[in-house]
């Protein structure tokens, strides 16, 4: 996730101290941007329409692209004034744009973006352990509750290497979901048990292209990793190209996916479409397979979150005098209580949150309609607008002025939709 803060997805399997290759780049993009949230698509078609929801996608990929460029280019215009050697996440960036209230707000939206994507992770676990499990009775909030112990525990690792695995295997499981819900559309045209005209193309519903704009941007995550994939390349000046090439294909991918899975499915697909997998084998290894994965890769959505919740305590006296100040890989039995207590209070938190969500798709077009759309949108086209407004070309004022004014329509209409239902 989600699609917030500096690290919002670790890719430590990629790093390489030399710099990165085009090809090690393109995997970081890809691991860090493709997630969970593909798989509410296709019911975010089924309210919007195939149509309508497909160029929702397209415009959401568009703008992500647009947008990351912008943050790199404010970061190369710091540079070119100060030292901008540390200006390596969007808080920094921040920071140089706007002052302290730039850092300020924008760690903030990072903060609530994180814990949003963490919530639609337990969520969809929740949802999916609850369907493998539906013979005995147990409820989504039971199983979100279940994982409690196990992600408090997890969130006390300190190396995030070690998890990597895991973001990888859950990348994977995410790919065999999408391969067989593909299958499952083909197997069914093939067997004639739909017809094409009984798919909306744009649905009646004024709620509907917002609600699917909300889930595609909620797709496109990892938007805060953007100064950190570009600043990791060992040729920079390739990185546009190659995160339009990925972007391309991955807004290629996302909508060909959305758009099988509601064929596939029509009014019955349901808000996460492996809820929608038959009762087989081989779905229930999928599903077991991305449970396991979001299980272990959540500590690395938490880890944003914890950085920036522990940063603010360290401010504190008191956190300050449990720690060892002459070392600091060494802390006192109180202070690593304390960061263990924090860390566990953070999941217990999230978990409640979780437990009251009524749907995976619902919660993620709130989520992408608001915090991800105002740190994909409306924060870059600002920074880019104080930073370099006045040698802007009218044509680019004008783009960037657009996408503020739109990002922040779509927050509040988006909000709305989502908490009213469409």
């Amino acid at each position: 996730m989600e699609c917030g803060g500096g690290q919002s997805k670790a890719v430590p399997l990629l790093d390489n101290p030399a710099g990165a290759s085009a090809a090690q780049t393109l995997g970081n993009i890809i691991v860090s941007v493709v997630g969970t949230g593909v798989l509410g698509l296709p019911f975010a078609l089924r309210i919007a329409g195939w149509l309508a929801g497909s160029l929702g996608v397209i415009i959401a990929g568009l703008g992500t692209y647009y947008c990351m460029l912008l943050l790199v280019e404010c970061r190369e215009k710091l540079a070119s004034v100060e030292d901008s050697a540390n200006r390596k996440t969007y808080g920094d960036l921040g920071y140089g744009c706007m002052g302290r209230t730039g850092r300020y707000i924008t760690e903030s939206v990072i903060l609530v973006a994180q814990c949003g994507g963490s919530v639609a992770y337990l969520v969809f676990v929740g949802q999916n352990l609850s369907s493998i499990l539906n013979g005995y009775g147990i409820s989504v909030a039971s199983c979100i509750f279940l994982l409690v112990p196990i992600e408090i525990g997890l969130s006390w690792i300190g190396s995030l290497p070690a998890l990597a695995p895991f973001s990888v295997f859950a990348s994977v499981c995410n790919l065999l979901a999408m391969l067989f819900v593909v299958k499952e559309d083909i197997q069914q045209a093939f067997e004639g048990e739909f017809s094409f005209s009984d798919r909306t193309a744009v649905t009646s519903s004024i709620g509907g292209l917002p609600f699917a704009g909300g889930v595609a941007v909620f797709c496109f995550e990892g938007f805060g990793m953007t100064l950190a994939l570009e600043g990791s390349m060992r040729d920079k000046t390739s990185f546009p190209r190659l995160l339009g090439q990925a972007l391309t294909g991955i807004t290629l991918i996302y909508v060909l996916f959305g758009f099988a899975g509601y064929m596939a499915y029509g009014d019955q697909t349901r808000d996460s479409v492996t809820l929608n997998l038959p009762r087989n084998w081989s779905a229930i290894v999928i599903q077991i397979g991305l449970c396991l994965g979001l299980i272990f890769t959540f500590p690395i959505m938490l880890h944003p979150i914890n950085e920036i919740i522990e940063g603010k305590l360290a401010k504190v006296k008191w956190f300050q005098k449990a720690h060892d100040n002459n070392d600091e890989y060494s802390t006192t039995r109180i202070g690593k209580f304390s960061i263990y207590m924090t860390r566990a209070l953070v999941v217990i938190q999230l978990a409640v949150l979780a437990s009251c969500v009524p749907g995976f798709a619902v919660f993620a077009s709130l989520v992408g309609s608001t915090v991800c759309a105002l740190i994909s949108f409306v924060l870059p086209a600002t920074f880019h607008l104080a930073l370099l407004g006045s040698s802007l070309k009218l044509w680019q004022r004008t783009l960037d002025f657009s996408i503020l004014l739109c990002g922040m329509l779509f927050a509040a209409y988006g909000t709305y939709n989502a908490i009213v239902g469409v």
